[in-house]
């Protein structure tokens, strides 16, 4: 089955601290069901100093669940849920609320 959401997406978070922000993904994971929202989710990572980095503390993005994230409508922002349709011979992802294609 062709993947909802994929990487390029701008989503909205549904549930959790960022809930009700906006991003984009920067990578998918269908085989675990999560993806990577930019600047979102942040967690700390503690990283032990070695002979080739300083260490320290370092912030980067923690996977998200898909179920706790939808796509923004292309019109309105809010989110929404994806539907296929088949136009022009092409399958293509569009947003259930407003009818718009999401693929560019």
């Amino acid at each position: 089955m062709a993947a909802k959401i994929k990487k390029g997406d701008k989503v909205v978070i549904l549930t959790g601290r960022d809930k009700g922000k906006t991003g984009e993904v920067i990578r998918s994971m269908p085989r675990e069901d999560k993806v990577l929202v930019s600047g979102l989710n942040m967690v700390k990572r503690h990283n032990r100093p070695t002979q080739s980095t300083p260490g320290g503390i370092e912030e980067k993005e923690a996977p998200i669940h898909v179920s706790n994230v939808a796509i923004a409508d292309p019109k309105t922002g809010e989110p929404t849920r994806v539907g296929f349709e088949t136009r022009d011979g092409k399958t293509v992802r569009v947003a259930k609320k407003s009818g718009e294609v999401i693929d560019v």
